[in-house]
């Protein structure tokens, strides 16, 4: 592929100056904009379909695909390492009945689908920080899979730190586990509180004048950088479809932060044949609500704690991006949908006797496709997303009935040492820890 001409700069979703454009690197470096608006791109490359409907692994797809987003900020040789290195794993499409497919996104080193993002963001960070002999201090909030994939994907890196924040009480005992495993360059923070809370938190470090001196950064899903990647297993599905001669396909997607979400309409302003995103909420129903409103008025909620707890999300911040990417034709492109935990253990069940065993999340996605099917009529072939495995959800599947799976990555980790911290739900509370830890290293 030839060098892209033209590779996006970056600006924030709250800016009030047009001219203040930021590379990738630098975007990707900062995490959350100095006035707490999420960057975005100045544009939306354009990617051929010959650069992803040929490639031979899901690496060479994206080496193919983000090498038009980050032309100007990587050497050709550097980057292809990276991404060969970062996305080592299986990314198999699993066909269900009635032309639904899932996606399993679950076969990276801690067992979610933030895997993509988390190793590829620890690579490129880590390059760059390389190349500027810089250091920083990645402050993450997690509601369950984030928090151990950034642990896992940038432990031990030289150039940067871990401090991440989880709601204590409200994740798997297994999910817990992978949070506070110990790991070098890495401290666990057990928020009392919900993961809205944590996020505040961390949103408030980002703005707060009495840490500007620090060199923080994020990597969840507010962070561009998590999202890219992200878009590569949208290509990758569809690409796995059309070998079976299915042209376009809807796309189901278990929906929290909007992170996921927002990465697919990523792939799709791309040139991919996304024929229909379907968001599937749990309780925590503020986007679907707003999708079915006749208004463009909203209020966030309070977190509601549910079976699927990744997804327990009150005010997804993503929220903020898709306004701006999508604007008011938000309704044309996504379709909505809240799914209680009834209706989520019934479904894994269903499934589960069918052959096949889900993880919570991935249920609400399988019964969401099912309820739009016959709300709409629409029966063009679909794929749901499974980001988790259906091991680090025990306590779900013993409730409904089903045998957790054992996988030997999470049985190890509960003969390893831990590392984690209390933490009042208070951004004062975030602000000591910070500037005490700044004082400890000096």
């Amino acid at each position: 592929m030839n060098t892209p001409t033209n590779p996006p700069r970056y600006v924030s979703t709250r800016a009030t100056d047009p001219n203040k454009r930021l590379s990738f690197q630098e975007a990707l470096l900062a995490g959350l904009a100095p006035d707490g608006g999420l960057y975005i791109p100045t544009h939306i490359p354009s990617i051929t379909p010959d650069s992803w409907q040929d490639a031979d692994s899901f690496a060479s797809l994206g080496q193919q695909v983000l090498w038009a987003w980050l032309a100007d900020d990587v050497d050709k040789t550097t980057f292809d390492t990276i991404i060969s290195d970062a996305l080592n794993f299986p990314v198999p499409v699993h066909p269900l009945l009635d032309d639904v497919f899932v996606l399993e996104l679950f076969h990276g080193p801690t067992l979610s689908f933030k895997d993509f993002g988390a190793r590829t963001m620890a690579r490129l960070m880590n390059y760059f920080l390389q190349q500027q002999g810089r250091t920083l201090t990645i402050l993450v909030a997690t509601s369950g899979d984030t928090g151990s994939a950034v642990a896992d994907g940038f432990a031990g890196l030289d150039n940067i730190d871990v401090v991440l924040l989880y709601p204590k009480g409200k994740v798997s005992n297994i999910q817990e586990r992978q949070l506070i495993t110990a790991r070098p360059g890495v401290q666990a923070l057990a928020v009392q509180g919900s993961f809205d809370d944590c996020q505040r938190l961390v949103k408030a470090a980002f703005v707060d004048e009495d840490l500007a001196h620090l060199p923080l950064s994020s990597a969840n899903s507010i962070n561009i950088g998590r999202l890219l990647p992200q878009s590569l297993y949208y290509f990758w599905a569809i690409k796995t479809l059309q070998k079976q001669g299915i042209d376009a396909a809807n796309v189901c997607v278990p929906s929290g932060n909007l992170g996921n979400l927002t990465a697919g309409i990523l792939a799709h302003a791309m040139g991919l044949p996304v024929q229909h995103f379907l968001a599937a909420h749990n309780a925590n129903d503020f986007f679907p609500e707003y999708l079915h409103a006749k208004t463009d008025a909203y209020a966030f909620k309070a977190t509601v704690a549910t079976a699927s707890n990744a997804m327990d999300v009150g005010s997804p911040s993503n929220f903020e991006r898709l306004e701006h990417l999508l604007g008011e034709p938000m309704r044309e492109h996504i379709w909505g949908m809240s799914v209680d935990d009834g209706t989520t253990k019934t479904t894994l069940q269903h499934h589960a006797e069918a052959g096949y065993l889900a993880c919570p999340h991935t249920a609400v996605g399988l019964h969401a496709v099912t309820q739009y099917r016959k709300q709409t009529g629409d029966t063009t072939p679909a794929i749901v997303l499974a980001t988790a495995h259906p091991a680090k959800f025990p306590d779900v599947l013993r409730e409904t009935g089903l045998t957790p799976p054992r996988v030997e990555a999470l049985d190890v980790l509960f003969e390893r040492d831990t590392n984690v911290m209390p933490l009042a739900a208070d951004p004062v509370a975030l602000k000591d820890y910070l500037l005490g830890q700044t004082v400890a290293s000096s």
